[in-house]
């Protein structure tokens, strides 16, 4: 690749990512308050929820797991309910889900394409998607497993019964 050609794509993509910016928040409006999961982030997180914990639930179960993670990000400062607002808005924009995450639509997505996007933000050499895949890992697992009836898929007994008394 030539210099000039490397300017001209550098220079295109920087143009790119303002646009893609300014649309989003156009079309996204700015978090007032708390964050309120939408149904598109509800659809995103129906995906995301089997890929990171490896359990294919029930809808009943997927839905208070849903639910949980939506609590669990009620209860953040703020400062991160509006960064988390904002990776969920870049997640669930038709645009910025091909190029971040490589998935045409969440409702589509198979598992094996979840996961590999999942990997590949894990792995990824830039610290910001690594930051926001553990963002994401953290908060499901954390509100999956926060309810008992999740504990036996994993074996575990729940709390010694001396310490819970």
């Amino acid at each position: 690749m030539q210099r000039r050609t490397f300017l001209k794509a550098g220079l295109l993509g920087g143009l790119a990512l303002a646009a893609g910016g300014a649309v989003y928040r156009q079309f996204r409006p700015p978090v007032a308050e708390r964050f309120a999961l939408d149904a598109q982030g509800r659809t995103m997180l129906a995906a995301l929820v089997p890929a990171i914990t490896g359990v294919t639930p029930q809808p009943a179960a997927l839905n208070a797991g849903i639910d949980r993670v939506a609590g669990a990000i009620a209860s953040l400062p703020l400062r991160v309910q509006k960064e988390i607002s904002d990776l969920f808005g870049l997640l669930t924009m038709a645009p910025t889900r091909r190029l971040l995450a490589g998935v045409p639509a969440w409702e589509e997505a198979a598992p094996a394409e979840v996961a590999a996007f999942l990997q590949s933000w894990r792995t990824h050499r830039t610290e910001m998607l690594q930051t926001a895949y553990h963002g994401l890992h953290d908060l499901v697992i954390g509100a999956w497993y926060a309810d008992p009836s999740t504990w036996a898929a994993v074996g575990y007994p729940g709390p010694m019964k001396e310490l819970s008394a």
